[in-house]
């Protein structure tokens, strides 16, 4: 595995220089930042992801505001009491994607994010977990919440502004490349050997998971 510096070089190269790379990187936000975000943004940010999985990005962008008028604005307490004359009514109505089993996860995602509060919300549970343990926050998403626990979870949480690796087709490329795992991760053990490898590169860069997988995407 080369060290972080090298890689840093190699993406470099490709995207006109280390200036020209810095610029392209973004950091995360901080605990305290993401501790005030309300708990409707989570829930509503873990929706989008879930309905663009699979799906034209595009297209759910364009029905946002109707998702926003239907789910009530994300308030996560209607959200976790819609019944069944809810999802009739969900089900016909066309300023939405209608497909049941996505619409559903905005229920258990809202009981999800309820669960949290005991322990100070959504913010502060989800948003000050340790990078060092950023595995162990998917899998406590994925045990938690419905279909937020692989690449829709990951995506979710950087468009949140926290700190986090996406396991993108690049980024997989690149972990490959320097023998961290040898297929797409999926099992406990070769995702272990993921956050080793972000681990050691964030000491030796002091960089944030966000800046460091946005390095290695643009490296290959």
């Amino acid at each position: 595995m080369r060290p972080f510096d090298e890689i840093f070089a190699i993406a470099a190269d490709r995207k006109g220089g280390p200036a020209a790379l810095e610029t392209q990187l973004t950091k995360p936000k901080s605990a305290e930042e993401l501790a005030q975000i309300p708990e409707d943004r989570w829930l509503a940010q873990f929706t989008k992801g879930v309905f663009q999985a699979g799906f034209n990005w595009q297209v759910i962008e364009n029905k946002w505001e109707g998702f926003e008028a239907a789910f009530h604005g994300f308030d996560v307490d209607r959200c976790a009491f819609l019944h069944d004359e809810d999802m009739d009514r969900l089900m016909s109505n066309t300023d939405i994607v209608r497909n049941g089993p996505k619409i559903r996860t905005v229920i258990e995602n809202a009981h999800f994010i309820q669960t949290l509060r005991a322990e100070g919300g959504a913010g502060v549970v989800l948003g000050g977990w340790d990078s060092r343990d950023y595995v162990g926050l998917l899998e406590f998403m994925k045990k938690g919440g419905a279909r937020i626990g692989g690449n829709t979870g990951q995506y979710a949480l950087r468009f949140l502004g926290k700190d986090s690796f996406i396991l993108s087709r690049d980024v997989v490329a690149r972990l490959i490349a320097e023998g961290v795992v040898d297929k797409q991760p999926t099992s406990k053990g070769a995702m272990k050997k993921v956050q080793e490898a972000f681990d050691i590169w964030m000491e030796q860069s002091g960089r944030s998971l966000t800046e460091i997988s946005r390095v290695l995407a643009m490296s290959v």
